[in-house]
């Protein structure tokens, strides 16, 4: 009896027998980190080149590791087109926000009360936001898997993005209550001398030297962003609304969007490595005793400042309601 000769594999075989074709997500992705688990040498110079060293020892190295992590998927399965596409409909949105509250002059009939504690509160944020974003682009640099790298660094851009509306608007506030507004000394004194703000910064410091990608991961992602979104794309938010701050409400409110990406790719990648490895709960959980605390005392020490605005917010219910949506993010990850 003969039998059918089964056909060559074709180019998408890198991917396995899937037997269809790959998606434009896959094929952009997989396994483009071909240095990974390449030892002693990650790259193609001497294994000993510091470089080497530090792959070796910081990803290959991480205790935060599964026998593969090229099935691993973005729930919202973004290509870098993908996601170009998706935030340029939401900066077009966010510019004709700006236009219609620039054309009013909306910006003007602020009460002077609110853009004090905006000077305390809003203007130093892109000093922190800068250090969210260098750790997420660390994070990219470091995972053991492109279809990681490409999440982070959607997250890095978001945090560039967030930047940028908070400095443009920061000078249009200055432009009506203060050239001091938008003076970099006036965030900088805040961001390095208000002690309201030292905790945070302290935590954000200490992020830059976790060096092992999986504590860096777990710093970032699943304790001082998570933490920080929460206090200012939601309880910040809140506190614009209260204060008839339409434009600030509007703004925080469309940089939610960009938390719960980040946190659905996260929670993703954390149940991914616990369903291929249960024990590294422990891994993660160790490093969080760490890092959680230090997100805590943060989001403390900031919330005081939002019972100083006219129509304030007690610093208890922030802390709460920051601590509640902390914890339901940490147990849609399996944590």
């Amino acid at each position: 009896m003969a039998t059918r000769q089964r056909r060559p594999a074709k180019t998408w075989s890198l991917l396995g027998d899937v037997k269809r074709k790959p998606s434009a997500y896959e094929v952009t992705a997989a396994k483009f980190h071909y240095h990974f688990r390449r030892d002693p040498a990650p790259f193609e110079i001497d294994s000993q080149a510091p470089i080497n060293e530090w792959y070796v020892k910081h990803r290959e190295g991480s205790p935060l590791n599964v026998d593969d992590w090229e099935q691993f998927r973005d729930p919202h399965k973004l290509t870098y087109t993908d996601y170009v596409a998706l935030q340029h409909g939401r900066e077009t949105y966010l510019d004709l926000l700006i236009d219609q509250h620039e054309a009013t002059h909306a910006v003007a009939d602020l009460d002077p009360a609110w853009v004090d504690t905006l000077r305390r509160l809003y203007v130093p944020i892109r000093f922190p936001l800068h250090v969210l974003q260098m750790s997420g682009l660390y994070v990219g640099q470091m995972a053991p898997s492109s279809f990681i790298t490409n999440c982070a660094n959607f997250q890095a851009a978001d945090e560039m993005r967030r930047v940028q509306r908070i400095a443009y608007w920061t000078k249009v506030l200055s432009n009506a209550h203060g050239e001091d507004l938008a003076a970099t000394s006036t965030a900088r004194t805040r961001w390095e001398d208000d002690e309201a703000w030292q905790p945070l910064r302290k935590g954000l410091e200490q992020l830059l030297t976790a060096h092992d990608w999986g504590e860096a991961f777990t710093a970032l992602n699943l304790a001082l962003k998570p933490a920080v979104d929460a206090l200012l794309n939601w309880q910040f938010a809140e506190l614009a609304r209260n204060n008839e701050d339409n434009f600030l409400t509007l703004l925080f409110s469309d940089f939610q969007l960009d938390s719960r990406r980040s946190q659905d790719w996260t929670a993703a990648l954390v149940r991914y490595a616990l369903e291929h490895r249960p024990e590294l709960r422990d891994v993660l959980t160790g490093w969080l005793e760490t890092w959680q605390p230090r997100a805590d005392k943060a989001v403390q020490s900031l919330a005081p400042i939002f019972k100083t605005a006219p129509r304030p917010m007690p610093a208890g219910q922030v802390v709460g309601a920051t601590r509640e949506q902390y914890r339901a993010f940490l147990d849609s990850c399996g944590l």
